[in-house]
Protein backbone atom coordinates (compact mmCIF):
# COMPACT_ATOMS: atom_id res chain seq x y z
CA UNK A 1 0.00 0.00 0.00
CA UNK A 2 2.01 3.02 -1.28
CA UNK A 3 0.98 6.54 -0.25
CA UNK A 4 -0.42 7.63 -3.35
CA UNK A 5 -2.38 4.56 -3.95
CA UNK A 6 -5.73 5.91 -5.48
CA UNK A 7 -9.50 4.60 -3.90
CA UNK A 8 -9.70 0.69 -4.67
CA UNK A 9 -11.86 0.23 -7.58
CA UNK A 10 -15.66 -0.33 -6.75
CA UNK A 11 -15.97 -4.44 -6.31
CA UNK A 12 -12.11 -4.42 -6.56
CA UNK A 13 -10.63 -6.77 -3.76
CA UNK A 14 -9.40 -5.30 -0.77
CA UNK A 15 -5.87 -5.91 0.47
CA UNK A 16 -5.44 -8.07 3.94
CA UNK A 17 -4.22 -6.64 6.78
CA UNK A 18 -2.62 -7.99 9.68
CA UNK A 19 -2.75 -5.55 12.94
CA UNK A 20 -0.36 -5.22 15.45
CA UNK A 21 -0.75 -3.04 18.46
CA UNK A 22 1.03 -2.49 21.74
CA UNK A 23 -1.17 -1.79 24.76
CA UNK A 24 -0.96 -0.60 28.38
CA UNK A 25 -1.87 -3.55 31.12
CA UNK A 26 -5.97 -3.50 31.53
CA UNK A 27 -6.51 -2.01 28.01
CA UNK A 28 -9.47 -3.37 26.37
CA UNK A 29 -8.23 -4.76 22.44
CA UNK A 30 -11.35 -4.56 21.02
CA UNK A 31 -11.74 -0.92 21.40
CA UNK A 32 -9.01 0.19 21.35
CA UNK A 33 -8.27 -1.80 17.83
CA UNK A 34 -11.49 -0.39 16.18
CA UNK A 35 -10.21 2.90 15.18
CA UNK A 36 -7.37 1.48 13.24
CA UNK A 37 -9.62 -1.11 11.78
CA UNK A 38 -12.02 1.72 10.44
CA UNK A 39 -8.96 3.69 9.20
CA UNK A 40 -7.67 0.51 7.00
CA UNK A 41 -11.21 -0.61 5.94
CA UNK A 42 -11.22 3.18 4.72
CA UNK A 43 -7.85 2.84 2.90
CA UNK A 44 -8.93 -0.29 1.22
CA UNK A 45 -7.70 -2.77 3.29
CA UNK A 46 -10.20 -5.52 5.00
CA UNK A 47 -7.89 -6.64 8.48
CA UNK A 48 -7.86 -10.71 8.98
CA UNK A 49 -6.56 -10.98 11.82
CA UNK A 50 -4.53 -9.14 14.61
CA UNK A 51 -2.09 -9.71 17.68
CA UNK A 52 -1.45 -7.77 20.84
CA UNK A 53 1.16 -7.48 23.69
CA UNK A 54 0.59 -5.92 26.77
CA UNK A 55 3.51 -3.73 28.16
CA UNK A 56 4.04 -1.05 29.66
CA UNK A 57 5.88 0.94 26.34
CA UNK A 58 6.68 -0.45 22.72
CA UNK A 59 10.22 -1.98 22.57
CA UNK A 60 12.47 0.68 20.77
CA UNK A 61 13.88 -2.20 18.34
CA UNK A 62 11.17 -4.54 17.53
CA UNK A 63 8.18 -2.58 18.69
CA UNK A 64 7.43 -6.09 20.77
CA UNK A 65 9.26 -7.83 22.72
CA UNK A 66 11.55 -10.78 21.33
CA UNK A 67 8.97 -13.57 22.45
CA UNK A 68 5.86 -11.90 21.15
CA UNK A 69 8.24 -10.89 17.87
CA UNK A 70 8.83 -15.33 17.48
CA UNK A 71 4.50 -15.51 17.79
CA UNK A 72 3.87 -12.41 15.14
CA UNK A 73 6.51 -14.36 13.03
CA UNK A 74 4.25 -17.39 12.76
CA UNK A 75 0.63 -16.31 13.11
CA UNK A 76 1.55 -13.66 10.16
CA UNK A 77 2.30 -16.28 7.12
CA UNK A 78 -1.05 -18.21 8.67
CA UNK A 79 -3.42 -14.84 8.46
CA UNK A 80 -2.76 -14.41 4.46
CA UNK A 81 -2.54 -11.12 5.19
CA UNK A 82 -0.11 -9.25 2.43
CA UNK A 83 0.65 -5.53 5.14
CA UNK A 84 1.05 -5.91 8.80
CA UNK A 85 -0.55 -2.63 9.93
CA UNK A 86 0.84 -1.33 13.38
CA UNK A 87 -1.46 0.88 15.67
CA UNK A 88 1.48 3.26 16.72
CA UNK A 89 4.06 5.88 15.05
CA UNK A 90 7.00 3.10 14.43
CA UNK A 91 10.79 4.46 14.00
CA UNK A 92 12.08 3.84 11.37
CA UNK A 93 14.56 1.10 13.12
CA UNK A 94 11.66 -0.68 14.66
CA UNK A 95 9.68 -0.55 10.87
CA UNK A 96 13.32 -1.75 9.66
CA UNK A 97 12.76 -4.42 11.77
CA UNK A 98 9.61 -6.05 11.64
CA UNK A 99 9.96 -5.90 7.86
CA UNK A 100 12.88 -7.93 8.13
CA UNK A 101 11.79 -10.24 10.82
CA UNK A 102 8.20 -10.55 8.45
CA UNK A 103 9.78 -10.09 5.27
CA UNK A 104 6.69 -7.90 4.55
CA UNK A 105 5.00 -4.68 4.04
CA UNK A 106 5.12 -2.65 7.35
CA UNK A 107 2.56 0.04 7.58
CA UNK A 108 2.48 2.31 10.93
CA UNK A 109 -0.61 4.87 11.97
CA UNK A 110 0.78 7.60 10.51
CA UNK A 111 1.53 5.86 7.26
CA UNK A 112 -2.31 5.11 7.06
CA UNK A 113 -3.54 8.01 7.89
CA UNK A 114 -0.96 9.46 5.24
CA UNK A 115 -2.53 7.10 2.65
CA UNK A 116 -6.02 7.94 3.77
CA UNK A 117 -5.47 11.76 3.50
CA UNK A 118 -3.77 11.22 -0.43
CA UNK A 119 -6.54 9.82 -1.60
CA UNK A 120 -9.39 12.16 -0.56
CA UNK A 121 -7.25 15.05 -1.51
CA UNK A 122 -8.94 17.21 -3.68
CA UNK A 123 -7.63 20.63 -4.29
CA UNK A 124 -4.34 21.94 -4.59
CA UNK A 125 -3.90 23.17 -1.26
CA UNK A 126 -4.98 19.84 0.25
CA UNK A 127 -2.69 18.11 -2.20
CA UNK A 128 0.22 20.18 -0.86
CA UNK A 129 -0.02 19.72 2.73
CA UNK A 130 -0.27 15.82 1.37
CA UNK A 131 2.93 15.89 -0.02
CA UNK A 132 4.37 17.85 2.20
CA UNK A 133 3.58 15.65 5.25
CA UNK A 134 4.24 12.30 3.11
CA UNK A 135 8.18 13.86 2.68
CA UNK A 136 8.73 14.47 6.15
CA UNK A 137 7.50 11.37 7.46
CA UNK A 138 9.40 9.28 4.56
CA UNK A 139 12.75 11.86 5.10
CA UNK A 140 14.25 9.41 8.03
CA UNK A 141 13.12 6.21 6.57
CA UNK A 142 14.91 6.39 3.11
CA UNK A 143 17.43 3.81 3.58
CA UNK A 144 15.05 0.60 2.76
CA UNK A 145 16.51 1.03 -1.11
CA UNK A 146 19.89 0.83 -0.50
CA UNK A 147 20.09 -1.28 2.73
CA UNK A 148 22.43 -4.10 0.85
CA UNK A 149 24.97 -1.11 1.70
CA UNK A 150 24.79 -0.90 5.00
CA UNK A 151 25.00 -4.57 5.64
CA UNK A 152 28.45 -3.97 4.47
CA UNK A 153 29.47 -2.05 7.73
CA UNK A 154 30.47 1.21 5.59
CA UNK A 155 34.26 2.10 5.19
CA UNK A 156 36.28 0.52 1.44
CA UNK A 157 34.43 -0.64 -1.06
CA UNK A 158 31.16 0.33 0.40
CA UNK A 159 31.40 4.42 -1.14
CA UNK A 160 29.87 4.74 -4.73
CA UNK A 161 26.96 5.24 -6.42
CA UNK A 162 24.64 3.58 -3.99
CA UNK A 163 25.70 5.78 -1.39
CA UNK A 164 25.48 9.11 -3.68
CA UNK A 165 22.54 8.28 -4.76
CA UNK A 166 21.02 7.92 -1.00
CA UNK A 167 22.46 11.69 -0.43
CA UNK A 168 21.21 12.44 -3.42
CA UNK A 169 17.69 11.18 -2.94
CA UNK A 170 17.39 12.90 0.80
CA UNK A 171 18.61 16.30 -0.73
CA UNK A 172 16.16 16.29 -3.57
CA UNK A 173 13.72 15.82 -0.97
CA UNK A 174 14.37 18.12 1.24
CA UNK A 175 14.65 20.61 -1.70
CA UNK A 176 11.00 19.36 -2.48
CA UNK A 177 9.81 20.25 1.41
CA UNK A 178 11.83 23.26 1.26
CA UNK A 179 9.68 24.54 -1.81
CA UNK A 180 6.13 23.07 -0.89
CA UNK A 181 6.71 25.31 2.55
CA UNK A 182 7.24 28.28 0.77
CA UNK A 183 3.96 27.47 -1.63
CA UNK A 184 1.77 27.01 1.39
CA UNK A 185 3.02 30.32 2.81
CA UNK A 186 1.90 31.39 -0.69
CA UNK A 187 -1.42 29.94 -0.23
CA UNK A 188 -1.65 30.85 3.50
CA UNK A 189 -1.20 34.82 3.08
CA UNK A 190 -3.91 34.36 0.48
CA UNK A 191 -6.10 32.99 2.96
CA UNK A 192 -5.27 35.49 5.39
CA UNK A 193 -6.66 37.85 3.37
CA UNK A 194 -9.68 36.27 2.22
CA UNK A 195 -10.04 36.06 6.10
CA UNK A 196 -9.31 40.03 6.68
CA UNK A 197 -12.19 40.66 3.77
CA UNK A 198 -14.56 38.57 6.10
CA UNK A 199 -13.19 40.91 9.08
CA UNK A 200 -14.36 43.56 7.04
CA UNK A 201 -17.52 42.68 7.08
CA UNK A 202 -18.01 41.57 10.59
CA UNK A 203 -19.37 38.74 9.39
CA UNK A 204 -19.29 35.76 11.90
CA UNK A 205 -17.75 32.71 11.34
CA UNK A 206 -18.07 29.13 12.47
CA UNK A 207 -16.02 26.26 12.12
CA UNK A 208 -17.47 23.08 12.52
CA UNK A 209 -15.37 20.56 14.59
CA UNK A 210 -15.76 17.31 15.63
CA UNK A 211 -14.42 13.33 15.41
CA UNK A 212 -14.31 12.19 11.70
CA UNK A 213 -17.30 10.71 10.55
CA UNK A 214 -20.04 11.95 12.75
CA UNK A 215 -21.85 14.40 10.21
CA UNK A 216 -20.05 17.78 9.85
CA UNK A 217 -20.36 17.82 6.10
CA UNK A 218 -23.98 16.52 6.19
CA UNK A 219 -24.72 19.94 9.01
CA UNK A 220 -22.62 22.41 6.22
CA UNK A 221 -24.96 21.12 3.47
CA UNK A 222 -28.43 21.32 5.98
CA UNK A 223 -27.70 24.36 7.57
CA UNK A 224 -26.03 26.60 4.24
CA UNK A 225 -27.40 24.47 1.22
CA UNK A 226 -23.90 23.16 0.04
CA UNK A 227 -22.89 20.08 -1.72
CA UNK A 228 -20.11 19.17 0.13
CA UNK A 229 -18.88 15.06 0.22
CA UNK A 230 -20.84 13.48 2.63
CA UNK A 231 -19.84 9.40 2.52
CA UNK A 232 -19.98 7.12 4.63
CA UNK A 233 -16.01 7.28 5.17
CA UNK A 234 -13.07 8.42 7.83
CA UNK A 235 -11.58 12.25 6.87
CA UNK A 236 -14.40 12.68 3.71
CA UNK A 237 -13.38 16.15 4.46
CA UNK A 238 -10.20 17.19 4.19
CA UNK A 239 -10.05 20.88 2.40
CA UNK A 240 -12.14 23.42 4.08
CA UNK A 241 -15.05 24.30 2.65
CA UNK A 242 -17.05 27.67 3.19
CA UNK A 243 -20.42 28.21 2.55
CA UNK A 244 -22.86 31.26 3.99
CA UNK A 245 -26.26 30.90 5.28
CA UNK A 246 -28.92 33.71 6.22
CA UNK A 247 -31.07 33.96 9.45
CA UNK A 248 -32.78 37.25 10.29
CA UNK A 249 -31.58 38.91 7.72
CA UNK A 250 -27.78 38.56 9.15
CA UNK A 251 -25.15 36.44 7.14
CA UNK A 252 -22.89 33.82 8.59
CA UNK A 253 -19.93 31.47 7.17
CA UNK A 254 -19.41 27.74 8.11
CA UNK A 255 -16.47 26.00 7.88
CA UNK A 256 -16.33 22.59 7.56
CA UNK A 257 -12.87 21.05 8.85
CA UNK A 258 -10.90 17.73 8.73
CA UNK A 259 -11.90 15.23 11.22
CA UNK A 260 -10.17 14.56 14.26
CA UNK A 261 -9.16 11.32 15.54
CA UNK A 262 -7.20 9.82 18.37
CA UNK A 263 -3.74 10.38 18.86
CA UNK A 264 -3.83 12.58 15.57
CA UNK A 265 -0.12 12.39 14.43
CA UNK A 266 1.78 15.66 14.88
CA UNK A 267 2.52 15.60 11.11
CA UNK A 268 -1.02 16.21 10.30
CA UNK A 269 -1.19 18.84 13.30
CA UNK A 270 1.72 21.02 11.74
CA UNK A 271 1.08 20.06 8.45
CA UNK A 272 -2.60 20.46 7.66
CA UNK A 273 -2.83 23.88 8.86
CA UNK A 274 -5.24 24.67 5.74
CA UNK A 275 -8.02 23.09 7.67
CA UNK A 276 -6.75 23.70 11.50
CA UNK A 277 -6.30 27.71 10.71
CA UNK A 278 -9.63 27.82 9.76
CA UNK A 279 -11.03 26.91 13.39
CA UNK A 280 -8.05 28.69 15.11
CA UNK A 281 -9.57 31.90 13.30
CA UNK A 282 -13.18 31.18 13.66
CA UNK A 283 -15.53 33.32 16.05
CA UNK A 284 -17.03 30.26 17.28
CA UNK A 285 -16.76 26.92 17.30
CA UNK A 286 -19.76 24.11 16.90
CA UNK A 287 -18.12 20.83 18.51
CA UNK A 288 -20.23 18.21 16.27
CA UNK A 289 -20.60 14.43 18.51
CA UNK A 290 -22.77 11.62 17.52
CA UNK A 291 -25.60 11.40 19.61
CA UNK A 292 -25.89 7.26 18.55
CA UNK A 293 -22.02 6.42 20.10
CA UNK A 294 -21.96 4.66 22.74
CA UNK A 295 -21.56 6.41 25.84
CA UNK A 296 -17.91 5.36 26.90
CA UNK A 297 -17.04 5.97 22.95
CA UNK A 298 -18.78 9.06 23.21
CA UNK A 299 -16.80 10.34 26.16
CA UNK A 300 -13.65 9.50 24.54
CA UNK A 301 -14.69 11.43 21.38
CA UNK A 302 -15.04 14.69 23.14
CA UNK A 303 -12.02 14.38 24.96
CA UNK A 304 -9.96 13.66 21.59
CA UNK A 305 -11.29 16.73 19.61
CA UNK A 306 -10.78 19.16 22.90
CA UNK A 307 -7.05 17.71 22.83
CA UNK A 308 -6.81 18.91 19.44
CA UNK A 309 -8.20 22.04 19.90
CA UNK A 310 -5.91 22.77 22.73
CA UNK A 311 -3.09 21.55 20.68
CA UNK A 312 -3.57 24.34 17.62
CA UNK A 313 -4.45 26.72 20.47
CA UNK A 314 -7.99 26.45 19.50
CA UNK A 315 -8.88 25.79 23.27
CA UNK A 316 -10.05 29.54 24.31
CA UNK A 317 -12.47 29.96 21.53
CA UNK A 318 -15.76 30.05 22.33
CA UNK A 319 -17.65 26.61 21.94
CA UNK A 320 -21.39 25.05 21.28
CA UNK A 321 -21.42 21.53 21.74
CA UNK A 322 -23.76 20.12 19.26
CA UNK A 323 -25.43 16.48 19.10
CA UNK A 324 -25.77 15.26 16.13
CA UNK A 325 -27.55 11.94 14.71
CA UNK A 326 -30.75 12.36 17.16
CA UNK A 327 -32.68 11.08 14.55
CA UNK A 328 -31.46 7.34 15.91
CA UNK A 329 -31.57 8.07 19.25
CA UNK A 330 -34.69 6.92 21.12
CA UNK A 331 -36.75 8.94 23.81
CA UNK A 332 -34.94 7.59 26.75
CA UNK A 333 -31.58 8.23 25.32
CA UNK A 334 -32.26 11.62 24.83
CA UNK A 335 -33.26 12.33 27.97
CA UNK A 336 -30.28 11.06 29.22
CA UNK A 337 -27.96 12.99 26.97
CA UNK A 338 -30.09 16.44 28.00
CA UNK A 339 -29.22 15.64 31.76
CA UNK A 340 -25.26 14.56 30.44
CA UNK A 341 -25.12 17.60 28.40
CA UNK A 342 -28.12 20.73 29.98
CA UNK A 343 -26.11 22.88 27.22
CA UNK A 344 -25.95 21.00 23.99
CA UNK A 345 -27.85 21.26 21.26
CA UNK A 346 -29.61 18.42 19.90
CA UNK A 347 -29.96 17.96 16.69
CA UNK A 348 -30.37 15.98 13.23
CA UNK A 349 -28.08 17.34 9.94
CA UNK A 350 -29.95 14.20 8.10
CA UNK A 351 -33.60 15.20 9.09
CA UNK A 352 -33.31 18.51 9.60
CA UNK A 353 -34.90 18.18 13.58
CA UNK A 354 -33.20 21.08 15.51
CA UNK A 355 -31.33 22.93 12.79
CA UNK A 356 -33.86 25.86 13.43
CA UNK A 357 -33.04 26.48 17.06
CA UNK A 358 -29.34 26.02 15.75
CA UNK A 359 -29.35 29.13 13.91
CA UNK A 360 -31.11 30.72 16.40
CA UNK A 361 -28.53 29.82 19.20
CA UNK A 362 -25.75 31.31 16.69
CA UNK A 363 -27.40 34.06 16.12
CA UNK A 364 -27.78 34.59 19.41
CA UNK A 365 -24.29 34.34 19.70
CA UNK A 366 -23.60 37.09 17.31
CA UNK A 367 -26.57 39.75 18.93
CA UNK A 368 -24.00 42.52 20.71
CA UNK A 369 -21.99 42.39 17.60
CA UNK A 370 -24.44 44.40 15.30
CA UNK A 371 -25.92 47.59 16.41
CA UNK A 372 -29.69 48.90 14.49
CA UNK A 373 -29.32 52.02 13.25
CA UNK A 374 -31.81 54.08 10.89
CA UNK A 375 -29.20 56.65 8.29
CA UNK A 376 -30.43 59.37 5.90
CA UNK A 377 -27.95 59.32 3.35
CA UNK A 378 -27.96 62.31 0.47
CA UNK A 379 -27.30 61.89 -2.76
CA UNK A 380 -24.38 63.36 -2.92
CA UNK A 381 -23.28 61.06 -1.18
CA UNK A 382 -23.79 58.16 -2.42
CA UNK A 383 -20.15 56.94 -1.96
CA UNK A 384 -21.24 55.92 1.65
CA UNK A 385 -24.16 54.33 0.63
CA UNK A 386 -21.91 51.51 -1.46
CA UNK A 387 -19.16 51.52 1.54
CA UNK A 388 -22.61 50.11 3.69
CA UNK A 389 -22.78 47.60 1.63
CA UNK A 390 -19.39 46.91 1.40
CA UNK A 391 -19.85 45.93 5.01
CA UNK A 392 -22.12 43.54 4.59
CA UNK A 393 -24.52 44.60 6.90
CA UNK A 394 -27.78 43.45 6.87
CA UNK A 395 -30.34 46.15 5.66
CA UNK A 396 -33.71 45.63 7.09
CA UNK A 397 -35.44 48.66 5.24
CA UNK A 398 -34.52 50.81 2.22
CA UNK A 399 -36.12 53.94 0.63
CA UNK A 400 -35.85 56.96 -1.47
CA UNK A 401 -36.61 60.12 -0.16
CA UNK A 402 -36.81 63.72 -1.34
CA UNK A 403 -33.53 64.52 1.26
CA UNK A 404 -31.70 61.17 0.10
CA UNK A 405 -31.77 57.77 0.98
CA UNK A 406 -33.62 56.17 3.80
CA UNK A 407 -31.90 53.00 5.40
CA UNK A 408 -32.93 51.24 8.33
CA UNK A 409 -30.20 48.74 9.56
CA UNK A 410 -27.66 46.60 11.71
CA UNK A 411 -24.20 47.80 11.33
CA UNK A 412 -20.98 46.07 12.89
CA UNK A 413 -20.35 48.43 16.03
CA UNK A 414 -17.08 49.37 15.36
CA UNK A 415 -18.37 51.05 12.46
CA UNK A 416 -21.23 53.29 13.56
CA UNK A 417 -19.13 55.87 14.62
CA UNK A 418 -18.62 56.27 10.26
CA UNK A 419 -21.88 56.89 9.56
CA UNK A 420 -22.44 59.25 12.62
CA UNK A 421 -23.62 62.11 10.80
CA UNK A 422 -26.32 60.13 9.11
CA UNK A 423 -28.04 58.61 12.53
CA UNK A 424 -31.47 59.87 12.26
CA UNK A 425 -33.56 59.09 15.33
CA UNK A 426 -36.84 58.48 12.97
CA UNK A 427 -37.55 57.48 9.96
CA UNK A 428 -38.69 61.02 7.86
CA UNK A 429 -42.38 61.27 7.34
CA UNK A 430 -42.57 60.02 3.79
CA UNK A 431 -41.26 56.43 5.25
CA UNK A 432 -43.15 56.23 7.94
CA UNK A 433 -46.23 56.56 5.88
CA UNK A 434 -44.94 54.16 3.44
CA UNK A 435 -44.55 51.77 5.90
CA UNK A 436 -47.45 52.52 7.52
Amino acid sequence: MTAHQPDPAPGAEPERGFVLAVLAQGAVAEEELAELEELARTAGVEPVSSLVQHRARPDPRTFVGKGKLTELKEAYPRSGAEVLLVDDELSPVQQRALENALEARVVDRTQLILDIFAQHAVSADGKLQVELAQLEYNLPRMRGLWQHLERLGGGVGTRGPGESQLETDRRLARRRVTLLRRRLQTVARQRATRRKSRRRSETPTIALAGYTNVGKSTLLNALTGATASVDDRLFETLDPTTRSFEFDGRRYLVTDTVGFIRRLPHQLVEGFAATLEETLVADLVLHLADASAPEERLDEMLRAVESVLGEIGAAELPVELVLNKIDAVDPLRRRRLANWFPDALQVSARTGEGLDELRARIAERFSARFEPVRLLIPYADGARLAELYELGAPVDERSDEEEGVFIRARLPRRDVRRFARYLIAEPSQASARRRA
